[in-house]
């Protein structure tokens, strides 16, 4: 045991951890992605895990670009790429992968979901939700910063990869539905994320904050409101509570829609408080509050995408000595 082949499509920071961990435990692992500096740092120097502890290890994996992968001996994939990637990354699985190979998604908001089912068919896509947590220290290079647990729908290969990520460390579960288990991992990313993101400040600073606290809780209650008028049932009962938790365990941490805004990159706001605001749009269910923080992250994201461009284009056009 503990030596099939794994594909992990992703190099960010819960692919790290994953890639990791399983390679430790003896699997040969393949990550892809599109990322050049990681895809560089991985191919030289392995998968780079930190533990809380400070302890870092690196373990060998290889690295390909996402769009040249070419079929190959993968038993399994694991996709933790961004929302917003998710197509791309299905088109990989299909190509890459042997027909039989089951697929699990551990990716945030709603979507991503539905995607690959449609592109691989429901009888191979997994779907799951993860409380593990990492954040990137460099190109290839992650920071665990702290435990979880990775939960399982019900599904004919669940059991593959309960057995598979076990073996590496992780608590597994498998429930007859994760749907609420979703949408309450949705709610505490809609109170979070948008909020650290636009005051650009790390998970805990919420907390500091009166304001901030307020529009977390009510971001949060707004989702729980949505989730109870699709009738489904969230995994507690107090979602403001929930969401301040989770801010309070990962104080020190910097989400990843801050870091992807800092850059200039694509957010996966559009899966999250988008989506909240689209199921309730569906149910007669109003979530304004999700509406706002998904109107100004976006437009946050043009103006520093245009800045960007700006500077990138100020420096090109500068003169030579």
């Amino acid at each position: 045991m503990g030596r099939e082949p794994l594909l992990i499509l992703g190099t960010g920071a819960l692919a790290g951890l994953f890639a990791a961990r399983l390679a430790a435990a003896g699997h040969p692992v393949t990550m892809a992605g599109t990322w050049p500096a990681a895809l560089h740092a991985l191919a030289a120097h392995g998968v780079r895990l930190a533990e809380p502890d400070g302890a870092t290890h690196a373990f060998r994996v290889q690295a390909r670009h996402r769009d040249a992968l070419t079929p190959g001996p993968w038993v399994g994939a694991l996709v933790l790429v961004k929302a917003w990637q998710t197509e791309a990354a299905a088109q990989t699985a299909a190509r890459a992968l042997p027909p039989e190979a089951p697929v699990l998604t551990l990716q945030n908001g709603l979507g991503p979901q539905a995607v690959l089912q449609q592109a691989l068919a429901a009888d191979r896509v997994v779907v799951g939700v993860t409380t593990y947590a990492a954040r990137v220290r460099a190109p290839g290079w992650v920071q665990a910063t702290g435990q979880g647990t990775v939960d399982l729908a019900r599904h004919p290969a669940a059991g593959f990869w309960q057995r598979v990520l076990q073996a590496a460390g992780f608590q597994v579960r498998v429930h007859p539905d994760v749907q609420g288990l979703i949408w309450g991992k949705l709610a505490v990313n809609a109170a979070i994320n948008p909020l650290t993101a636009l005051l650009d400040v790390p998970n805990g600073a919420l907390l500091e904050d009166p304001a901030a606290r307020l529009f977390m809780a009510r971001a949060a209650t707004e989702v729980a409101r949505v989730a109870r008028a699709l009738g489904i049932a969230l995994p507690f009962a107090d979602p403001a509570a929930a969401a301040e938790a989770v801010a309070r365990r990962t104080a020190a941490n910097s989400s990843s829609m801050r870091e992807d805004l800092r850059r200039g990159a694509p957010t996966e706001i559009d899966a999250i408080c988008g989506a909240v605001v689209r199921a309730g749009q569906r149910v007669g269910q109003p979530a304004p509050l999700n509406a706002a923080l998904w109107a100004m992250v976006r437009e946050q994201v043009e103006q520093t995408q245009a800045r960007l461009d700006e500077t990138r284009a100020a420096t090109t056009s500068q003169p030579g000595p």
